[in-house]
Protein backbone atom coordinates (compact mmCIF):
# COMPACT_ATOMS: atom_id res chain seq x y z
CA UNK A 1 0.00 0.00 0.00
CA UNK A 2 1.33 3.52 -0.89
CA UNK A 3 0.55 6.89 0.81
CA UNK A 4 0.50 10.57 -0.61
CA UNK A 5 1.83 13.29 1.77
CA UNK A 6 -1.70 13.85 1.90
CA UNK A 7 -2.35 10.43 3.09
CA UNK A 8 0.27 10.66 6.20
CA UNK A 9 -1.17 13.65 7.51
CA UNK A 10 -4.56 11.68 7.94
CA UNK A 11 -2.47 9.18 10.00
CA UNK A 12 -0.30 11.26 11.81
CA UNK A 13 -0.48 14.56 13.61
CA UNK A 14 2.87 16.03 11.94
CA UNK A 15 2.51 19.15 9.78
CA UNK A 16 5.21 21.39 8.11
CA UNK A 17 8.00 22.12 8.97
CA UNK A 18 8.32 19.30 10.82
CA UNK A 19 6.98 16.55 8.78
CA UNK A 20 9.70 14.47 7.37
CA UNK A 21 8.48 11.68 5.42
CA UNK A 22 7.05 12.37 1.91
CA UNK A 23 5.53 9.29 1.05
CA UNK A 24 4.93 6.01 1.98
CA UNK A 25 6.30 3.18 -0.51
CA UNK A 26 5.34 -0.12 1.49
CA UNK A 27 3.26 -0.03 4.49
CA UNK A 28 2.06 -3.73 6.32
CA UNK A 29 -0.33 -1.84 9.54
CA UNK A 30 1.31 -2.87 12.80
CA UNK A 31 3.95 -4.70 11.22
CA UNK A 32 6.36 -2.48 9.15
CA UNK A 33 6.56 0.69 6.91
CA UNK A 34 8.86 2.01 4.16
CA UNK A 35 8.81 5.51 3.77
CA UNK A 36 10.86 7.97 1.21
CA UNK A 37 12.01 11.42 2.08
CA UNK A 38 13.31 14.09 -1.10
CA UNK A 39 16.09 16.59 1.02
CA UNK A 40 16.02 19.63 -0.32
CA UNK A 41 18.25 22.25 0.38
CA UNK A 42 15.55 24.37 1.19
CA UNK A 43 15.18 22.65 4.11
CA UNK A 44 14.63 25.17 7.13
CA UNK A 45 17.09 23.53 9.18
CA UNK A 46 19.90 23.84 6.62
CA UNK A 47 20.09 27.59 7.25
CA UNK A 48 22.22 27.18 10.48
CA UNK A 49 23.27 23.18 10.32
CA UNK A 50 25.58 24.18 8.59
CA UNK A 51 25.51 27.48 6.43
CA UNK A 52 29.04 26.35 4.70
CA UNK A 53 28.38 22.52 4.49
CA UNK A 54 24.67 21.58 4.95
CA UNK A 55 23.97 18.40 6.62
CA UNK A 56 21.02 17.19 7.88
CA UNK A 57 20.74 16.28 11.84
CA UNK A 58 21.02 12.88 12.89
CA UNK A 59 17.85 13.65 15.13
CA UNK A 60 15.75 14.97 12.04
CA UNK A 61 16.96 11.55 10.69
CA UNK A 62 15.97 9.60 13.57
CA UNK A 63 12.32 12.03 13.84
CA UNK A 64 11.82 10.68 9.73
CA UNK A 65 12.32 7.57 11.13
CA UNK A 66 9.70 7.32 14.20
CA UNK A 67 7.49 8.98 11.64
CA UNK A 68 7.65 6.26 9.96
CA UNK A 69 7.59 3.82 12.63
CA UNK A 70 3.92 5.73 13.49
CA UNK A 71 2.35 5.24 10.78
CA UNK A 72 2.78 1.65 10.89
CA UNK A 73 1.89 1.37 13.94
CA UNK A 74 -1.40 4.32 13.60
CA UNK A 75 -2.70 3.15 10.39
CA UNK A 76 -4.17 -0.18 12.44
CA UNK A 77 -7.95 0.49 12.93
CA UNK A 78 -7.95 0.11 16.66
CA UNK A 79 -5.46 2.98 16.83
CA UNK A 80 -7.10 5.46 14.63
CA UNK A 81 -7.01 9.15 15.67
CA UNK A 82 -4.06 8.30 18.79
CA UNK A 83 -0.34 9.42 19.14
CA UNK A 84 2.74 7.48 19.24
CA UNK A 85 5.09 9.30 21.49
CA UNK A 86 8.84 8.25 21.91
CA UNK A 87 9.82 6.02 24.90
CA UNK A 88 13.59 5.39 24.23
CA UNK A 89 16.27 5.49 21.34
CA UNK A 90 18.12 2.65 21.38
CA UNK A 91 21.78 1.81 20.29
CA UNK A 92 21.25 4.87 17.16
CA UNK A 93 24.21 5.21 15.17
CA UNK A 94 24.98 7.51 12.32
CA UNK A 95 26.60 6.09 9.71
CA UNK A 96 26.92 8.39 6.97
CA UNK A 97 25.57 12.28 6.07
CA UNK A 98 22.50 13.06 4.92
CA UNK A 99 22.83 16.25 2.35
CA UNK A 100 20.92 18.20 -0.05
CA UNK A 101 19.52 16.11 -2.61
CA UNK A 102 19.42 12.85 -0.88
CA UNK A 103 16.76 10.63 -1.26
CA UNK A 104 16.03 8.75 2.05
CA UNK A 105 14.39 5.28 2.17
CA UNK A 106 13.20 4.92 5.82
CA UNK A 107 12.31 1.56 6.87
CA UNK A 108 10.70 0.34 10.12
CA UNK A 109 9.90 -3.17 11.18
CA UNK A 110 7.89 -3.51 14.69
CA UNK A 111 9.75 -6.13 16.50
CA UNK A 112 7.64 -6.17 19.76
CA UNK A 113 4.59 -4.92 21.02
CA UNK A 114 2.75 -5.52 24.55
CA UNK A 115 0.24 -3.44 24.79
CA UNK A 116 0.06 0.14 24.22
CA UNK A 117 4.34 -0.18 24.13
CA UNK A 118 6.32 -0.97 21.14
CA UNK A 119 10.16 -1.40 19.63
CA UNK A 120 10.62 -0.71 16.17
CA UNK A 121 14.08 -1.20 14.11
CA UNK A 122 14.31 1.46 11.74
CA UNK A 123 17.15 2.28 9.29
CA UNK A 124 18.09 4.95 6.49
CA UNK A 125 19.86 4.45 3.47
CA UNK A 126 20.20 6.95 0.68
CA UNK A 127 19.98 6.78 -2.89
CA UNK A 128 23.71 5.08 -3.36
CA UNK A 129 22.66 2.18 -0.69
CA UNK A 130 24.53 3.76 2.22
CA UNK A 131 23.13 3.47 5.72
CA UNK A 132 22.59 6.99 7.14
CA UNK A 133 21.23 6.21 10.50
CA UNK A 134 19.90 3.02 12.33
CA UNK A 135 18.44 2.55 15.57
CA UNK A 136 15.64 0.43 17.83
CA UNK A 137 13.02 2.92 18.37
CA UNK A 138 10.86 2.52 21.70
CA UNK A 139 7.00 3.89 21.19
CA UNK A 140 4.11 4.30 23.25
CA UNK A 141 0.50 4.60 21.98
CA UNK A 142 -1.71 7.15 23.66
Amino acid sequence: MKLTTKEIMEIIPHRQPFLLIDTIEELEPGVRAVGKKCVSYNEPYFAGHFPTEPVMPGVLIIEALAQTGAVAILSMPENKGKIAYFGAINSAKFKNKVVPGDVLTLEVEIIRRKGPVGIGKAVAVNQDGKVAALAELTFAVG
